[in-house]
């Protein structure tokens, strides 16, 4: 009887598991409630070896150091305010992870950094860190696959004075560069 009822415990278990990641209305794409759950489409697979700042990161691929910039957002800089939590939530989701890294349009940017979509145990970086306000929203065109996604999640982190949004730093008026 104890056997029987321990493998019933069991299913019911697996059932309500499997309940809960089928039913919480996400269908694909990102999770934007809790940061997690994007489905994470195909990209070359990576290792970070160091956080640079917000939004910049070194990781080894093949064998070789790549400097990643993370496509569609800005975090700031080394002498603005909030840039040291807005590296450490980017180290928080990334430092020593496996990644997968994702090309928008253009491969590079101007200084030699690959730009790249970031995902870490399945949470679109990217995304997570505009929805929690420690990145805001650019459009570096022609790369804008994500960009009215990462705007909609920028006005709502601003709305709610999340994290770098109460120190004005993204308060510049352009969300262009």
């Amino acid at each position: 009887m104890l056997k029987r009822l321990c493998l019933f415990l069991m299913v019911m278990l697996l059932v309500a598991a499997c309940d809960d990641t089928t039913s919480n209305g996400n269908t694909g794409g990102s999770d934007t409630s809790s940061g997690g759950g994007a489905t994470v489409p195909d990209g070359e697979v990576a290792t970070v070896s160091r956080v640079i700042d917000g939004d910049t990161i070194d990781v080894l691929l093949d064998g070789q150091s790549v400097r990643i910039r993370y496509v569609g957002v800005n975090t700031p800089e080394r002498d603005e305010p909030c840039y040291s939590d807005a590296t450490q939530a980017n180290r928080d989701l990334v430092e020593g992870k496996q990644v997968t890294l994702v090309t928008d349009t253009t491969d590079q940017d101007r200084f030699g950094r690959s730009l790249r979509y970031i995902y870490a145990d399945d949470v679109f970086v990217n995304e997570a860190l505009v929805r929690n306000g420690y990145a805001e929203a650019v459009l570096y065109e022609p790369d804008d696959e994500y960009y009215q996604d990462f705007l909609a999640l920028e006005k709502s982190a601003a709305q709610s004075g999340l994290n770098c949004h109460a120190t004005g730093i993204f308060d510049d008026g352009s969300d262009v560069r």
